[in-house]
């Protein structure tokens, strides 16, 4: 039976009243935005910060231990702001564990805030993964595998939206140098982290480690990459002091300028 002209919006003004009532019941769907606390990242996402009902990927700059590293701590950092209530646990599923407890302590994420769960393969973790997302009881979920396609991100975004729990998907491993972000995934923002030289101290010993952020792609918005300075204890990122002292003499030059 065709359908009748009267069901249909008369006018572009009903059209596009009958489209902001859709994306308002859309957005209402999603959960709040876990901000980074610093406007030079949280201005830049649609969001304002991480969909915490909402899938978000993770991968190395390179294979390097050091890269690996790098972007193990970023995640870690994630999953500690998200289980700073008491009583908020992380759950961290893998096929092998070789996590390193006080370096994910010394960014926030203490023993007392994590489970950790083990799958013989990738299908085994993700399946894990799923479910937790789907209690809705978790702080957030995070998920370490080779390989993830289409199908098996757009089921971890649909338990996240349905769960209201983060998922922190680290697409570890590599083949041929081949970035796993360079497949497509229904992730609300994709991440690739890697090593940077600290800073020069002016006595001997080592600054804090600086990384390289790249926001590969995110959804209704644009990538970018900054350099930043690592973790704290607290899982917070911050920008490099000379950015920062920079950025304080040029406020005042304004100031004086006016």
């Amino acid at each position: 039976m065709p359908v009748q002209s009267s069901a249909l919006p008369r006018s572009p003004a009903e059209m596009l009243s009958v489209l902001r009532a859709e994306l308002s019941a859309t957005q209402a769907e999603r959960g709040p935005a876990l901000g980074f606390g610093l406007p030079e990242i949280d201005e830049k996402l649609a969001d304002h910060g991480l969909d915490t009902g909402g899938l978000h990927e993770v991968a190395a700059a390179s294979a390097s231990l050091n890269d690996d590293a790098a972007a193990t701590l970023f995640v870690a950092g994630i999953a500690a702001r998200l289980s700073e209530q008491p009583g908020c646990t992380v759950l961290w599923t893998a096929t092998t564990f070789d996590l390193y407890a006080p370096g994910l302590e010394q960014v926030g994420l203490g023993p007392d805030k994590v489970l950790y769960g083990q799958g013989r393969k990738d299908a085994e973790v993700l399946a894990l993964a799923e479910d937790a997302l789907r209690d809705g009881s978790l702080a957030c979920v995070v998920a370490e595998v080779k390989s993830a396609d289409m199908t098996a991100t757009r089921r971890l975004q649909l338990a996240a939206s349905d769960g209201q729990t983060p998922m922190l998907l680290y697409r570890r491993h590599r083949s041929r140098e081949r970035c796993p972000l360079s497949t497509p995934s229904s992730a609300m923002t994709r991440w690739r982290i890697g090593c940077l030289a600290s800073e020069h101290l002016p006595w001997p010993g080592v600054g804090r480690p600086r990384w390289q952020v790249e926001l590969v792609r995110q959804r209704n918005g644009q990538s970018f990459t900054l350099e930043l300075e690592a973790c704290d204890a607290q899982g917070r990122l911050a920008l490099p002091a000379a950015a920062v002292d920079r950025t304080a003499a040029q406020e005042r030059a304004a100031s004086h300028a006016a």
